[in-house]
């Protein structure tokens, strides 16, 4: 255990997330706290912690939602930290405060920099601010379909219509006309505030063809920020990610450097500490990039980044959180890295397929890394993300990563619930991925 270092951790998470961080964790000396749902108590992420805590009752999302009964769990258990993982209260400032206020260390950035990034208005504003690229578009939220006109048209069609405090994807159309954004901003506005409980949009150019970029960053405790290299996430489906590769193949040394520094900008614009994650869009055409989010959490993708460089973020985030020297330096990557997610969901249409798993083999060799939330006799319920498990491979070049994920993808074996193996496939043989010219529409063009 490193100087300062907590004893106990709580981890507000399921799946494969909570599985991973407690791995890190156990390795660094700490004691372990899972939280679960009913439906989650034979999960592997419960089982192999030191301590298990029900939390929910009958309703198998309260366990990961409420911050009251998570920080009551935390306090009777003894924790002494708590890591928010990603998803669920991992972005909510009202969380990082009430555990900050509980007397708990919270394993994440401030809850000041947790709101800033949070709107999505507030975010560009200040990174442009801050010398960060932003694309076109306005500087205030609009609340309807008149106003958001009235920006379009300085803006120029078509443009992107974004849900002000959305995230993961989700709460954003494009619009070619005006008749088309009267609609797109009535049905998002709605949406957006049934489920983030605002209906303030932001309109922004849209650019046909882009890639998916995203940096990693790490703010240490005495104010720098380590920009740790770029991922390509430009394979998704309905705007989620389903592939991430680092590097990227669209990126060259010049794009990189301008990449990293807009990063660390970024970062140091919202004093950021901790493990984040910068997201573009880069414009194919102009090879120019804008700023679209920043994630004020681990990522999902983040084990291609430690793939290539080596190091442990989850490690990383707990050192920093404790006050201690993270031992981790920028440097350059070693080889390439993909990730894989392994959804429960259908392949061709990527419907949800929930169920009870009768064979689950994961695949094993030199090169492949299995980040899994169930195992063999799990069941998958309904009531969350379909995210199964990550394969994540390593290879000493891009051709190699290529081929060791193929093989990866034959020796993986799920049989009870649907998956998207048989989409991993295809995308793998697709000429435009191998030959590393794609963009954020490749699975509707083979779809």
């Amino acid at each position: 255990m490193l100087h300062g270092m907590f004893a106990s951790l709580l981890i507000a998470n399921r799946g494969e997330i909570a599985r991973r961080i407690n791995r890190s964790a156990r390795a660094a000396g700490i004691r372990t706290i899972a939280i679960h749902s009913a439906a989650d108590a034979e999960l592997p992420h419960v089982t192999e912690a030191d301590t298990a805590v029900e939390l929910g009752g009958g309703d198998p999302t309260a366990a990961y939602l409420d911050i009251d009964a998570i920080i009551t769990a935390a306090r009777e258990a003894g924790a002494e930290a708590i890591h928010p993982g990603y998803g669920f209260l991992s972005e909510k400032a009202d969380f990082a405060r009430a555990v900050i206020d509980a007397g708990i260390a919270w394993i994440g950035p401030s809850p000041e920099a947790i709101t800033a990034m949070g709107d999505k208005i507030n975010a560009r504003n200040l990174m442009a601010e801050h010398g960060v690229p932003v694309a076109p578009g306005g500087s205030d939220p609009v609340a309807d379909a008149a106003a958001a006109i009235l920006v379009a048209e300085s803006v120029g069609y078509p443009v992107m219509v974004k849900a002000a405090a959305g995230g993961g994807g989700m709460g954003m159309a494009v619009a070619a006309n005006p008749e088309e954004l009267a609609a797109t901003a009535e049905r998002i506005t709605g949406f957006a505030t049934r489920l983030f409980g605002s209906g303030d949009l932001l309109i922004e150019r849209y650019y046909p063809r882009v890639r998916h970029i995203e940096v990693q960053i790490l703010g240490l405790a005495s104010g720098e920020v380590l920009a740790l290299g770029e991922r390509e996430c430009s394979v998704q489906r309905r705007h989620q990610k389903l592939v991430e590769e680092t590097p990227s193949p669209a990126v060259d040394d010049a794009l990189r450097a301008r990449l990293l520094e807009a990063s660390r900008r970024a970062g140091r614009a919202v004093g950021y500490v901790g493990a984040g994650t910068v997201e573009y869009l880069l414009d194919v055409d102009s090879g120019e990039f804008f700023f679209l989010e920043m994630n004020t959490r681990l990522q999902v993708e983040h084990p291609i980044t430690e793939a290539v460089l080596g190091i442990d973020l989850v490690a990383a985030q707990l050192a920093i959180a404790a006050g201690d020297d993270p031992g981790v330096a920028e440097a350059a990557p070693t080889g390439h890295a993909i990730e894989l997610r392994v959804n429960a969901e259908d392949p061709k249409r990527f419907l949800p397929g929930p169920g009870t798993i009768t064979e689950w083999t994961e695949p094993t060799g030199e090169g492949i890394r299995v980040d899994a939330g169930y195992v063999d006799g799990n069941t998958v319920p309904r009531f969350y993300d379909s995210l199964m498990a990550k394969v994540i491979v390593h290879g000493a070049s891009r051709a190699e990563a290529i081929a060791v994920a193929r093989e990866a993808v034959k020796g993986f074996v799920i049989t009870g619930p649907k998956s998207n193996l048989e989409f991993h496939a295809e995308l793998l043989d697709n000429d435009e991925f191998v030959g590393g010219d794609y963009d954020t529409s490749i699975v509707g063009r083979m779809r």
